[in-house]
This record gives structure tokens, sequence and C-alpha cells, in this order.
């Protein structure tokens, strides 16, 4: 299939003939089966699968604008809805939607929230109210995304790493997580949290601040923070994120946010 996926993206002509158009429709078919992933554990490294991914925007022109009704419910799209939630032992609540080729793993929970194509998103997981998780990014085991938190999407540029939330974590409500971040498994971040690819994330736990771009080391307790940067019209404050200190062992793994920001004695 990637032979087949990487001379269509060279040259989309092939995109008219059945063998290109069925490879697809394939890869499609695992993502949303979890059998692909457009990016995956190697040790402790991520491999994106760029084939993967361009597959997924070469889907699109092969599908044609439809709507879908859903009792009073309409809907004008080119992607299909995931099916057979009570199959695959997915609590789903009303108007909780997850587009075809999205995974979802057993036990997840999703409250009216959404999942987008090429999204991976492990066992046992919450996905709370008006949580987006956006094309191709990967959340694990057990992670709590909490209320109205985004998960960025990421298809162009290939090159481009999708958002990775590793097993365990802990999202705060409307936490915002773009372009490429990493969350470290078990990391907690507080409300309001908001990380790019360029903001600075500073352990500020130690004697001196270690900073961090991108990367939220595994069991991190993380807090929106800033720091003053020099323009030609002053200074002003930078939003950035701050390590306030370490998840502690004696935490349990399904402790509320609170409760693990409170071993710091920071209310957030």
């Amino acid at each position: 299939m990637q032979k087949v996926i990487e001379a269509a993206w060279d040259d989309r002509s092939l995109l008219d003939k059945e063998e290109t158009r069925e490879a697809i429709r394939k890869v499609i078919d695992e993502l949303d089966r979890g059998v692909l992933r457009v990016a995956e554990p190697v040790g402790d490294q991520w491999q994106v699968n760029e084939w993967v991914k361009k597959a997924v925007i070469l889907y699109f022109p092969m599908q044609k604008m439809e709507t879908i009704e859903l009792g009073p419910f309409e809907f004008h799209d080119k992607m299909a809805l995931k099916r057979n939630y009570k199959e695959l032992g997915v609590r789903v609540v009303p108007h909780a939607v997850a587009r075809y080729g999205a995974y979802v793993a057993r036990g997840e929970v999703m409250m009216p929230s959404y999942l987008n194509i090429g999204a991976y998103v492990d066992e046992g997981t919450m996905v709370d109210t008006w949580a987006t998780v956006g094309s191709c990014a990967q959340v694990g085991k057990h992670v709590h995304l909490s209320g109205g938190v985004g998960l960025g999407g990421v298809l162009e540029p290939l090159q481009a790493a999708p958002v990775i939330v590793e097993d365990g974590a802990f999202i705060g409500s409307r936490c915002i997580v773009v372009e490429g971040c990493r969350i470290g498994k078990e990391a907690v971040l507080g409300a309001n949290v908001v990380l790019t690819g360029s903001t600075k994330i500073i352990d500020v736990s130690g004697s001196e601040p270690v900073e961090y771009k991108g990367f939220v080391p595994p069991r991190s307790v993380v807090i929106p923070g800033s720091y003053t940067k020099q323009f030609p019209a002053g200074a002003y404050q930078v939003p950035a994120a701050l390590i306030i200190g370490q998840r502690k062992a004696s935490t349990d793994l399904k402790t509320s946010l609170n409760d693990a920001l409170r071993d710091f004695g920071v209310a957030v």
C-alpha cells in the first residue's frame, strides 16, 4: 500500500485507478480499526508514518459531499461518521462525534466532544465535554482530557509531527496543545496551559531553571506562567508553562487535578 500511495502522491492522475483508490480506502479502514497509526512509539521515541498521512490527504478528493441525516439532525460533509460503538466497547454521550478513520479503543468515554480522522485514542481514556482531538493526534491509555481541551490536528506539512499525549496524563480544563507538542507519561497540565512548538516550558522546581520546548517530561506538574521579553516598544510578559514539580508516587493515577496541584500548594 505504501508504494501505491507514494506513487499517487507524486502523480495525482493515479487517483483515477481503482488500485490506488482501494489502497487509500484500506489505509483509512486500518486507521479506523487501529491497525495502522499516523505515529507510533519506537522505544522512547515516536515515529511519524508520513505515507499514512499522505493517504488521509488523498482520501479527501476521493470523497464526494453528501447529506447525512440522523433523526432531526442534518450534516453535509465528505466523511462518514464512526459507527458500532457498542461492539467497540466505547461509551458515547450525545452529542459526541468521531469521524470514520479515527480509532477509539475499548473502555473510552466520549462526552460531547469531537475526534477527527487519523486520531488515535487508546483504552480507558476520558474525552470530556467539548474536548477536541485533532486530525492524527495520538492519545495514550487512561488519559483524561478535561472539558474544553484542544489537541491540535496536523496533516500538512507532511514532516510535521502530530500532538502526542502519553499514557496516564491528565490535561486540565481549557488546555491547548498544538504544533506537535508531546506530553510525557503521567504528566499533569493545570487548567489553561497553552503549549505550541515555540512555547517555553520552564522547570522551576530546582535551584536553576531548565527549559524545554515542545516536550513535557513524564510525571511533570505544569501550570500557566510567563516570562519577561524585551521588545522595541519595551519589556512585556510572554506566556510560558512552568513545571513546578513531579507527580508523587503516592498520588493515585486517578486522582483529581486539584489533588495533584494541591501537593505543591497551587490552586488552579
